[in-house]
């Protein structure tokens, strides 16, 4: 009786069509957070400003608040309000670092 070998896998081919894949999502994931920020408006930050809010975000621990911004989220991206939020939905954890200077505080905040 004959026996007739498998082809052996090319490990290395597959290896390298994972990590071609894994760059591929890296760099659309990057794009479509640039794409975000930019539809949000929040573009109009400084780096600092958005960065400082991100980690406030990251930071929360607080399980009604990340429903309310995940319900603002939901409504954005169903075409719903842009931009700026009602007030009773702004994270006034955030607003004492806008006091230091960076924002004018002439209520000029809506004009982007």
């Amino acid at each position: 009786m004959e026996m007739t070998m498998r082809k052996p896998r090319d490990y290395d081919a597959e290896l390298k069509a994972l990590e071609d894949k894994s760059r591929e999502l890296k760099t659309r994931k990057v794009q479509q957070l640039g794409d975000l920020v930019i539809a949000t408006g929040a573009d109009a930050l400084t780096a600092e400003e958005l960065a400082g809010a991100l980690l406030v975000l990251a930071e929360t621990k607080d399980p009604g608040r990340k429903e309310a911004w995940a319900r603002r989220g939901a409504a954005f991206f169903q075409g719903g309000a842009r931009r700026s939020a009602p007030a009773s939905e702004r994270d006034p954890v955030s607003t004492p670092a806008h006091q230091g200077g960076a924002q004018p505080s002439s209520g000029n905040m809506g004009a982007a």
